[in-house]
Parts: structure tokens; sequence; C-alpha cells
């Protein structure tokens, strides 16, 4: 696409916004940068395009620029149902997401990974599997690292993987991405996408561009989104680990498999993979079969399954101090994914939990507490909610903390010896934090201070 001199608005100026402005810029666009925040308050967050020509327009609504664009592109954060946004479609003035001007700019294969729960796991362990088998592979998207970074370097022998979020699939048009898998649906989202009707459309726009050999994965297990299966408009394989799939990967007797047209090709046992948990089996079924699309042999796909140890801020464990083994899964930004993590632990655990508000119901969370947690420790925003839920529900053993760091030290007090301190809030993290991984850093950080202190 020809970018030379157009006027395009960028809203948002958090990493997307800030790399689309930047690789905009570099391909000839005239670009205003838009935030609500003023630049004082943006911070560190706008010096990557300190010496870079673009216009300025912070603090203030982007209904006041927006006329003057013949473009505007939001980061993910920015919703769609903005007056402003209705008002430039109606001029026919498109409105992209950052994820569709990386696409545009991207030389090489895609495999885009969406779903509730599971994303950033399958997208890093894809992007291994990948890298081990001899590719140049990038691995961006909402895992951190937006596809605009990256987007100008890549060549057609390169491959990319993309977590993708729904908040990113609201904005995309010809977004097609060779491979791509759906891992899951639980509710989340809701204030933005009201219903969970509306939250699955919203998904499936990640396959609506495929066509012919482009390959989609579906979860068999999830009945939301194996019913997806008649809308798919390519090559549709499935991962499952109930039942056999005619296409994709399974779990038989114990062991992962590849398949195709039927047939298996053995991978390894369940019990060699190098993530536990149910919740891991499946990203690893999602990822292989992911990988078997993008040609990547099956002896390097088991390679890669059996050496890789997770990611960062999901269920990871982070130091042992007198007794008390600190976990930070600071990921879990909804219910579910938290529940994920309850199942994995094996002795007594104190939960802290809570942060900013999302329209979701507590009541799941609330009733797996009785037997795994000893104590829960609410801070944030949604403490009072999840409080009131407790009290409904007669869970009485929660304490609250007015500061996360107080959280983290209360929970490492009531902590039984050879118990855990669990960070997996089942809430996002927006309301004392700039994202998930910062939530995670912090606990870190006060858990490094507490081993400190402890020697």
């Amino acid at each position: 696409m020809n970018w030379t001199g157009k006027n395009i608005l960028v809203v948002g100026m958090a990493r997307s916004g800030v790399a689309a402005a930047r690789l905009l810029t570099a391909l000839g666009a005239q670009v205003t940068i838009n935030d609500s925040k003023p630049a004082s308050e943006l911070g560190e967050a706008l010096e990557p395009l300190a010496g870079i020509s673009v216009r300025r327009a912070l603090g203030c609504p982007a209904e006041q620029v927006a006329r003057d664009a013949e473009m505007i592109v939001l980061s993910p954060g920015v919703p769609m149902s903005l007056p402003f946004v209705a008002e430039a479609r109606s001029r026919g003035i498109p409105v992209w997401a950052e994820l569709e001007v990386g696409y545009r700019e991207t030389a090489c294969p895609i495999a885009a990974i969406t779903g509730t729960n599971g994303k950033s796991t399958t997208t890093v362990l894809l992007g291994e599997i990948l890298k081990d088998a001899g590719y140049s592979t990038y691995v961006d998207g909402n895992i951190g690292r937006p596809i605009t970074e990256d987007a100008a370097s890549t060549t057609p022998e390169d491959r990319m993987v993309l977590e993708v979020s729904s908040y990113q699939l609201e904005g995309i048009d010809k977004f097609r991405p060779a491979v791509s898998a759906i891992l899951n649906l639980t509710e989340d989202h809701l204030a933005r996408h009201k219903t969970m009707e509306g939250y699955l459309d919203v998904k499936a726009r990640i396959f609506m561009n495929q066509r012919g050999e482009d390959v989609c994965v579906l979860n068999a297990d999830d009945p939301r989104v194996y019913g997806l299966w008649e809308r798919v408009p390519c090559r549709r394989w499935a991962f499952s680990r109930r039942r056999v799939v005619e296409d994709g990967a399974c779990l038989q007797e114990g062991r992962l498999v590849l398949m195709r047209e039927g047939k298996a090709r053995d991978l390894l046992a369940a019990e060699e993979l190098g993530i536990p948990g149910a919740h891991n089996l499946e990203n690893a079924l999602a990822a292989a079969a992911m990988a078997m699309a993008m040609g990547v042999a099956a002896a390097d796909i088991a390679r890669t399954l059996r050496r890789f140890r997770g990611i960062e801020h999901r269920i990871e464990t982070v130091a042992t101090v007198r007794g008390v083994t600190f976990i930070n899964d600071s990921k879990a930004t909804n219910v579910d994914s938290a529940l994920v993590a309850l199942r994995t632990m094996k002795a007594p655990t104190v939960l802290i939990a809570g942060g900013s508000y999302k329209v979701t119901d507590y009541a799941p969370l609330v009733k797996a507490l009785d037997g795994v947690v000893t104590d829960l420790v609410l801070t944030g925003d949604t403490a009072q909610e999840i409080a009131d839920t407790c009290d409904r529900l007669g869970f009485t053993a929660y304490h609250r903390a007015e500061t996360f760091e107080e959280a983290v030290c209360m929970a490492y007090a009531l902590a039984p010896q050879g118990g855990n301190v669990l960070l997996s809030p089942a809430c996002a993290s927006f309301d004392h934090f700039n994202d998930f991984e910062h939530r995670g850093r912090v606990f870190k950080e006060i858990v490094a201070r507490l081993q400190r202190e402890a020697q």
C-alpha cells in the first residue's frame, strides 16, 4: 500500500500506537498522534518518537482532530464504539487497528492465535517451535511487541506468530493469516463486547479473510469455538485432548499425535511435555497443529515440546522464602484463567486477587477456593465486589489490603510452611499498573526483597 503523503491520525499512545506512528512516518505518511492524556502524563511512552516528525495532538479528545484525517489507526485500548469512529466511517474514512497496518507491511506468512486463555503460552511455544525448526521468527501482537515494530523488517522466508486480541480483531480489514487458531472462549471483555455472542463474533473475525489453502485450527473440546466450524472459509483443522480428529492434533492413549486425513504421526507422551497441566496440554496440541500447518516436521515439533518451560507471568515459580513458594500468575486477568492456576496448586495456597474493574461474575472463583485456598487476600478496585461474593457464598477467610505491597506481605504472613502464595488476580491490572507484566514485575521485586530480608 502507498502511504506517501497520506494524512493519518493515530489514536492511543501506548506501545501499539507509538509503533504504528513510527512505521507510518517511515513509510512517508503525514502522521498526527493523539491521546486524551497530555505529554506530561505519557512520559516515557513517547520516547521512541523523539526526533520523528509527527504532529502532536495530546491531552485532547480525538474528535478535535479526526475530521482532517484520511485514515484513522487505533491502539487496541481505544474502543471502536466511540462516536468519532462512527462519524469517520460515515464519511468513508477507513478506521483500522494497528494490527491491520502491520499486516499490510509484513512480507512473511503469519500464524495468528486468539481465544480467551492460553494465547500467550501458545504463541510463544509456536514461535519456539518455528525457531527450533530453523526459521527466522517474529513473535508479536498482543503479547507485548506490536506487529508494526517488526513488519518492515520481515522477508518472505521469515515466519511471524501473532497473539491477537478481540480488541485488535475489531479493527481489521484485509488481515489474512496463513494459519489461525481459536483456543477457547469464556466470559471476558463483556464491558466492551456486551454479550458472549458479540464476543464470539469478534473472535471469528480472525478467519474471515482466509481462503483456499489457509488453515484455521479450532478447539474441538470447546462447544462455542467448535460451533464456528461451518463458518470457516478455508481448510478446517482441530485440536482435542478428548477425541480423535481428522486433521490437526489430539491425544491418543496418553500420547500427543499429529493427524492428517485420519492418519496419526506420534509426537511424545503427555508426561514428557515441558509445561504441566491440562490447559497446557491443550496449548501444546494447538501449537503442534499450527506448526504442522506451517510445514514443520513432527520430530522438530516434539523436540521443542519437550524443552519448553512456559512463559513469564503465567504460573511462574518465582522463589521459595522460608518454606513459602511464591507463584506469579499476573497474566490471569479473568476468572477462568485464575481457575486454571488454582487447579495446578498441590499445596495449601494463599491467593492474591483483585484489580481493575470488568464486567464478570466472581462466584466461580470463590466456589473453587474451598479445599485449595486457606486465605484470600483482596486488593485493587474490585476487592469489595469479590468480598461481597465471598459473603454471599459463605467464604469467610478473606482479608483486605490497601496496597499491592501490603497484599503480598500479608499473604506471606498468612501462608503455612510448605504452602504457596499465588498471585492470580482474576482481574485486569489497570487500576494501579500499566499492564499485567508491570504487575508481575512488581510482585517479583517484592518477593526478591522478602528473600533478601530472610537471609
